[in-house]
């Protein structure tokens, strides 16, 4: 207990406007930092499709606004705003993350046991009929398998070591063939994307030889397609053996050369993300006659063995202009018809790729021949 006399004492706060936090902020000054942040964390979550580069960007300039919007600049140095950006970032991609790991297990074919997914399997069987619908063929194509995926990212491995991981991928497409074989070319399947390491090579005919003669049983009429080692590439596809029967068919990708149908890009290592290179820049020039040696030795072997030639993947990053990928789509189409190789385009819509997207409007018409 307090004695005496108690004196209170009225203290009055004067807020004084701060006339640098009343000036409006130019988030255009922060704009290389927002993208620069924006692309580095897009490397690390492009692959799954979740979210796209622009929608990155935003996020940076809208967690820098709601910053700026009750302090000033001043207060911050670059490492924190750099950090609230990141942040802001993975907090968006771990909620979408969340909503679309319970979207997606509808999605998948199998669960982490090797259990098949009705569900899942509804999506092909969609995409089946809507197909049939519009005269359209289809190829099944397993991009990723327990233990195995193109992308390095997706951290799958042991596929390749593994009796246990290929027993699970003969099942998987026993179970593909049981539900969508054809015997009239309108469906055809492509056991495995882009195999990556050349020391897979042994291994890989032979799981190629195992799953076809499984699938056989099945599906006696039904092709198969089957590429070679650094990423469907077309030197590897001399490696491949002898196709097991008259119904498979070799397959390889093409994106050569790599500095122009990929400039710019994000994921490339040791890529120059502003790095921009002309059609007619290139060396040396890219001429029908340049494809037509470069899938030259993937040619022969395919003569050699029996079968031909099916280009599955090819196109141009959506950084290039689009006058100089309708280059490039012109000299690549003539060498495919001149060697008679049958192909689909990379990609439809979007994915970096997409040949629909608003940016081809003004070649498109012409875009449509070279395909």
């Amino acid at each position: 207990m307090f004695s005496g006399k108690c004196f209170y004492r009225k203290i009055v706060i004067v807020m004084v406007p701060n006339q640098k936090l009343q000036s409006k902020v130019n988030l255009r000054d922060y704009k290389d930092l927002i993208e620069t942040i924006a692309k580095v964390e897009y490397q690390k979550f492009s692959t799954s499709h979740l979210i796209e580069l622009p929608e990155l960007i935003n996020i940076g300039n809208h967690t820098l606004y709601i910053l700026f919007k009750n302090h000033s600049p001043e207060n911050y140095n670059n490492t924190y705003l750099s950090t609230a950006i990141k942040w802001a970032i993975r907090n968006e991609v771990r909620r979408r993350y969340k909503w679309y790991s319970l979207k997606n297990k509808k999605q998948q074919l199998e669960d982490e046991n090797g259990n098949f997914n009705d569900e899942g399997f509804g999506y092909i069987d969609n995409a089946v009929k809507w197909a049939k619908n519009y005269g359209l063929n289809i190829i099944i194509d397993l991009h990723k398998t327990a233990g195995f995926s193109f992308d390095k990212g997706e951290n799958e491995s042991g596929f390749f070591e593994s009796p246990t991981l290929q027993e699970r991928f003969y099942k998987l497409w026993e179970h593909i063939a049981k539900r969508y074989a054809v015997s009239d070319g309108s469906i055809a399947f492509e056991l495995l994307n882009e195999v990556t390491e050349q020391s897979y090579k042994d291994i890989w005919n032979s799981i190629i030889k195992n799953c076809i003669e499984r699938i056989r049983r099945i599906a006696p009429d039904t092709y198969i397609l089957v590429g070679g080692y650094w990423q469907n590439s077309p030197d590897a596809v001399p490696d491949l053996e002898v196709p097991y029967d008259d119904k498979v068919i070799y397959n390889f990708h093409c994106y050569d050369p790599l500095m122009f149908t990929h400039q710019g890009a994000y994921w490339v290592e040791n890529m120059d993300k502003n790095f921009r290179l002309p059609f007619d820049d290139v060396e040396p020039p890219i001429t029908p006659e340049f494809f037509i040696e470069r899938f030259s030795r993937a040619y022969d072997a395919a003569k050699e063995n029996g079968t031909v030639l099916y280009c599955g993947e090819y196109g141009v990053i959506d950084l290039a202009e689009p006058e100089d990928a309708l280059k490039w789509f012109k000299a690549i189409n003539t060498a495919f018809d001149r060697l008679g190789i049958s192909r689909a385009v990379w990609s439809y819509k979007k994915m970096d790729f997409g040949i629909s997207d608003s940016r081809m409007d003004k070649v498109r018409n012409e875009l449509i021949q070279y395909l």
